[in-house]
């Protein structure tokens, strides 16, 4: 008789779970596989896979809009896999073209282990939503979007979580980016994104006119939104926040002063516990050397750590 297995929960059922309990999501971006690896040692219990971070790092450019699907979508898979049982939520811009393209994007992203990915109103030039003179599509092309994304979730049988973005909010005002929420929730829409809130008024306002629905907060500091921590937006009433520079911005701060200090000195002065082996074992150094012996490999028998 065959051995039966039970299959493991998908990432995505796993976040529309914890949607469904009421719980409060915190997931800091990151934006590569270390940055990634050091937000799963802290023990988050889900992940933010920035756009603006994605595309810094892989192109050294802003966040124009230069970021393909196919960038975005090998470097959520690859983060989605360091560990498949903590949710990866991923920007997916304005789903990179029509409802063919958005469709598209909905297949892969949830083929690559994505349990959510919000797509936007702006055209596909975009740029960042914390940046002035964005341009917008108009609803029906916003809610066609969403409309393709829900159906191809659908088709193929994903719990991959649809998260609606306006960016109306800095051009049009707040009426028009409720209705364009609104537009997009009856459309299908999982969760709903008013980018840019103002203030702690309007983002109490959000909450209360689209209840009970789930709200995101995009927590960007010194961006368009005041600073409002976890428990703040959690007692709002948002369902999730994700705090896209979490990993980006201390990691200019200490990789600028480390590189001033190796040009002035010579050296990089890094503290004495940051080893190879140290940083290796972040990236999963122990469990590859478990993997290779219980294999009956012999690559690791004397260790990786140097004698002293």
């Amino acid at each position: 008789m065959a051995n039966s297995t039970t299959k493991p929960v998908s990432a995505a059922t796993l976040l529309r779970q914890k949607l469904e309990s009421g719980s409060f999501i915190l997931a800091p971006g990151v934006y590569d596989g270390f940055s990634a690896r050091i937000a799963l040692s802290v023990g988050f219990d889900a992940l933010y896979m920035t756009g603006a971070g994605t595309t810094a790092s892989m192109h050294g450019q802003a966040d124009l809009g230069i970021a393909t699907l196919n960038d975005m979508r090998a470097n959520a898979e690859m983060i989605a896999n360091l560990s498949p049982s903590v949710p990866l939520i991923a920007d997916a811009d304005t789903g990179y073209g029509g409802p063919i393209m958005v469709a598209r994007t909905t297949e892969q992203y949830a083929r690559s282990g994505v349990a959510a990915f919000h797509i936007e109103d702006q055209v596909q030039t975009k740029r960042c939503g914390h940046l002035g003179g964005k341009i917008l599509v108009d609803t029906p092309t916003f809610v066609s979007r969403i409309r393709a994304a829900v159906q191809a979730r659908q088709r193929i049988g994903s719990d991959i979580v649809v998260i609606a973005r306006t960016d109306a909010l800095q051009k049009y005002g707040y009426d028009e980016s409720l209705a364009r929420l609104r537009a997009a929730r009856d459309a299908g829409a999982d969760v709903g994104f008013l980018e840019g809130v103002r203030s702690k008024e309007e983002a109490r306002r959000i909450i209360k006119d689209l209840a009970p629905w789930p709200m995101l907060l995009n927590m960007v500091e010194h961006g368009a939104t005041p600073t409002i921590s976890a428990a703040e937006a959690q007692e709002m009433g948002f369902k999730i926040m994700i705090v896209p520079f979490a990993a980006l911005a201390p990691a200019y701060t200490a990789i600028k002063q480390g590189l001033e200090r190796l040009k002035q000195t010579g050296l990089p002065g890094t503290g004495s516990e940051l080893t190879p082996q140290a940083l290796f074992r972040v990236c999963g150094l122990d469990e590859s050397v478990r993997i290779d012996e219980a294999a009956g490999g012999s690559n690791f028998e004397g260790g990786v750590d140097l004698p002293k």
